[in-house]
């Protein structure tokens, strides 16, 4: 009778198996059963990102045309940080940052640092990229936001992946197009926007996800109808693709993937590779 081991000679082919080969045959292991409203849940990073982008964008389109003062937006994002610093302090307690170890005075000096260095090189930022055309820049931009949104992470567990990568390229996408602005005061605000928004909001959408998830997904609505409404004054057909692209993303894709749960047929059997589950480290003293 054939046995499926190595270690004796057996009458039989090297690649012989009998009928008892496919009684281990299992499917669909550890596939993962995913509920609508979870993957609608989960999807609103994504939105807020999009958002994100679109809201920056708009920002510089409307400081380029004049329409908005760089006072203006300095003490509008001023106002939203304070109240946003307060909630996520509020949000948990405080005990993230007694965690951390954190104090409010350490984070005041980090900002004035910012503030200052990015005040002093605001000059140098306006007139970095004046020797590369209007074109090249707004294609450089556009590509920077990309690979901002493609390695930003959303939670996911991947190797494509990148906090840091994600946070230069949208930082590298703001100086390039605040150098388009008209004085250095615009690109300082500008660069300082970009941080807030690019490096500050996210670490706030994070806290109200895992803590309060009915407040961030009021916020994500909230969040993406300020865009859309900011997006319509420049463009009524721009507001009306981004917001089928939302629409898309977030009940739409999440729908197809649970229906293509239904045709997932991954097969596991003896023929998989053998995994050694047994603790080995102490053979590596």
């Amino acid at each position: 009778r054939w046995q499926k081991v190595l270690y004796e000679r057996q009458p039989f082919p090297d690649n012989y198996v009998d009928q008892r080969f496919l009684e281990e045959l299992r499917k669909n292991v550890h596939a993962r059963q995913y509920r609508y409203q979870a993957v609608v849940f989960q999807s609103g990073a994504v939105v807020q990102q999009l958002c994100s982008v679109c809201v920056f964008v708009l920002t510089w389109w409307y400081m380029d045309a004049g329409l908005l003062s760089p006072q203006g937006l300095f003490g509008a994002a001023l106002l939203s940080s304070l109240l946003g610093y307060v909630l996520f302090d509020a949000v948990d307690g405080g005990a993230g940052r007694w965690a951390s170890g954190r104090t409010r005075w350490a984070d005041l000096k980090s900002t004035l640092v910012f503030a200052a260095f990015t005040y002093g090189f605001s000059p140098v930022l306006k007139t970095l990229t004046e020797s590369i055309s209007t074109d090249t820049i707004y294609a450089m931009s556009a590509l920077m936001l990309l690979g901002h949104l493609i390695f930003f992470d959303y939670g996911a567990n991947a190797a494509i992946v990148s906090s840091t990568l994600s946070l230069n390229m949208a930082i590298f996408a703001s100086v390039c197009l605040a150098s388009r602005l008209p004085r250095a005061l615009h690109a300082f605000v500008m660069v300082t926007f970009a941080m807030q928004i690019f490096a500050l909001w996210p670490m706030l959408q994070k806290k109200l996800k895992a803590r309060t998830p009915r407040c961030y997904v009021a916020v994500t609505v909230l969040f993406a109808l300020a865009a859309l409404a900011a997006l319509a004054t420049v463009s009524s057909v721009g507001a009306v693709l981004f917001a089928s692209l939302l629409l898309a993303i977030s009940c739409l894709c999440p729908y197809c993937l649970i229906r293509l749960q239904l045709l997932k047929d991954n097969i596991h059997g003896p023929w998989d590779e053998a995994e050694i589950k047994e603790d080995l480290s102490r053979f590596l003293m």
